[in-house]
């Protein structure tokens, strides 16, 4: 995607967009600094997938939605209200889609403590996330050494999780995990991780490949 320039923040894409199966949801900042890279993103997204909007009261971002099947755990957070949370919510109904609301504490956004690692399993640092909406799954603690390894981006039975957290990647990789170590340093100083710079979605090959040059 083309830089921008006036937008210190715009490398964080997974913030912009829900991209679900059926759906692209632009999100609605929580800092209204940020919102010209909503734009951009949907812009660049609207290809390969049907668009719908969020109602103008609350905010919403994607650092603070995780996906688990069809329960779609939403965090309230510094970014995130109980508004923007229940705008997703009626969007997403009719496709049969579950909003569960997850209050966050001492983190910018969900994601920051909590992944979603397939297997009904989540990897949680339940210091930051109120584990009563929860119920159900399989809690993986982070070693308490680690408080912020709990950003993991898993894709299929990959996981990858950065370099400074070495415990985490053992304890994935005794879950069966194939592990791969990334240096994100940078991104950690301004509380960001490895699911920050991506927004991963199935697309149609065919409409993805007139897109990638």
């Amino acid at each position: 995607m083309a830089a921008l320039d006036l937008c210190p923040d715009a490398v964080f894409v997974e913030d912009t967009a829900v991209v679900l199966d059926e759906v692209l949801v632009p999100a609605r900042m929580g800092t209204q600094p940020r919102a010209r890279e909503v734009f951009s993103v949907a812009e660049e997204l609207a290809f390969c997938r049907r668009v719908l909007s969020l109602p103008p009261q609350g905010s919403l971002e994607g650092g603070d939605v995780i996906r688990a099947w069809k329960t779609i755990f939403v965090g309230i957070s510094r970014r995130t209200d109980e508004a923007g949370a229940e705008g997703l919510r009626t969007i997403l109904q009719p496709y049969g889609y579950n909003v569960v609301t997850v209050k966050v504490r001492g983190a910018l956004h969900l994601k920051t403590a909590c992944s979603y690692l397939g297997r009904n399993m989540l990897l949680l640092n339940s210091a930051m996330v109120e584990t009563r909406a929860l119920k159900g799954y399989e809690i993986l603690e982070v070693p308490s050494n680690e408080p912020a390894g709990a950003n993991v981006l898993v894709v299929g039975e990959t996981a990858i999780v950065p370099a400074n957290f070495p415990a985490t990647q053992k304890l994935l990789r005794r879950m069966g995990f194939e592990v791969i170590s990334l240096d994100v340093s940078e991104l950690q100083k301004a509380e960001a991780g490895v699911t920050c710079c991506s927004i991963i979605f199935d697309a149609p090959a065919g409409d993805l490949s007139r897109r990638i040059k």
